[in-house]
């Protein structure tokens, strides 16, 4: 795993610690805080911030969601969300 890699996954994890337990992220909201530019170049994180989701799911520390359940990368499609693991 790259460092741009690691960052992404710790922009989801800090952007879900900002919030309540049961809210929930989109992942744009983390595609706009990793991005450090003023323009729309932040839409080009969208891929890896969906990637670094996947892996922290594969961890057990975090659910990607749809309509408010959680979904397999497999049948991921339309608007998701990324939350806290529910254990």
């Amino acid at each position: 795993m790259t460092d741009p890699d690691q960052r992404l996954e710790q922009t989801i994890m800090r952007l879900l610690g900002q919030r309540a337990d049961t809210s929930s992220i989109c992942p744009s909201d983390a595609a706009r805080a990793a991005y450090e530019g003023d323009d729309d170049g932040w839409r080009d994180l969208m891929e890896p911030v969906r990637r670094a989701a996947w892996r922290l799911v594969a961890a057990g520390e975090v659910e990607v969601t749809r309509a408010g359940r959680p979904v397999e990368e497999s049948e991921a499609r339309g608007p998701l969300r990324i939350r806290r693991a529910r254990r």
